[in-house]
């Protein structure tokens, strides 16, 4: 198995793409943590996980608060006694240009897409440490690489990602921490059902997909899970972009 005998931690684990992730991770043999503010649908997904022979721990989790972060990562070392995966999958999604977006939206969009990151980064890097090293994936979106006539503070929380990724990747290499991003296309999650249940939407981002179709979580969960295993161990301040063409034209 791919990640035989490795602790993973994922934010946002309770539904949509981190659900996905945590399942297939625990298929692959890690031993998982999923946090989470959803905490029936979070409980939900770590019933199926070890019912069906993986481990999972489901704990709550706000992203953008530094004592819950603290609390995630000692909890899952002392769970299962180290930390080698991170994924920083909690995110959310408010389409507005600049002039409509508000202060407010900006901040909470910032504090839980960017601030997130960065939390959930600065304290799974000591135990990864203690660890011997390990792995964090930090999903980002092709809103990252570029611009959007529709997204502002979207865009600007993605494109930190792909920074700060670069950045720890550097920094934490002599540990033996790789950091990467991932940047999916449209994927079909409950965060973008409302948005694509407008068809003249969906159409649109059909047509601008030139394989055609919308992404699935699985295909950003198998991308996460190769730089999540030692397939990568070469691999750290790289971007996996996962949008079926549509940033190549």
């Amino acid at each position: 198995m791919r990640l035989e005998n490795k602790v993973a931690l994922i934010s946002g684990g309770a539904r949509g793409m981190g659900a996905v992730e945590a399942k297939l991770f625990a298929q692959e043999g890690a031993k998982v943590v999923i946090g989470d503010m959803l905490e029936d649908d979070g409980h939900q997904i770590e019933a199926e996980i070890n019912e069906s022979g993986g481990s999972c721990v489901f704990i709550p989790l706000d992203v953008s608060d530094e004592d819950a972060w603290q609390k995630a990562v000692t909890e899952t070392v002392a769970r299962f006694g180290k930390l080698d995966i991170l994924v920083n999958n909690a995110g959310i999604y408010r389409a507005h240009n600049v002039e409509e977006t508000s202060s407010d939206e900006w901040d909470q969009v910032m504090d839980i897409n960017a601030k997130g990151v960065f939390l959930g980064t600065k304290h799974a890097i000591p135990a990864m440490r203690n660890s011997g090293g390990g792995s964090i994936v930090n999903i980002s979106s092709v809103a990252g690489l570029v611009g959007s006539r529709v997204t502002s503070s979207y865009n600007a929380s993605k494109g930190a990602v792909r920074l700060l990724t670069k950045s720890t990747a550097i920094q934490y290499a002599s540990d033996g921490i790789r950091v990467n991003s991932v940047h999916p296309g449209t994927i079909e999650t409950p965060m973008t059902e409302g948005f694509l249940a407008d068809e003249e939407k969906r159409a649109d981002r059909l047509n601008r997909t030139p394989l055609k179709r919308l992404g699935r979580p699985e295909d950003v969960a198998y991308g996460a899970l190769y730089l999540a295993s030692d397939e990568s161990s070469f691999v750290t301040g790289s971007e996996l972009v996962i949008d079926g063409g549509r940033t190549a034209e």
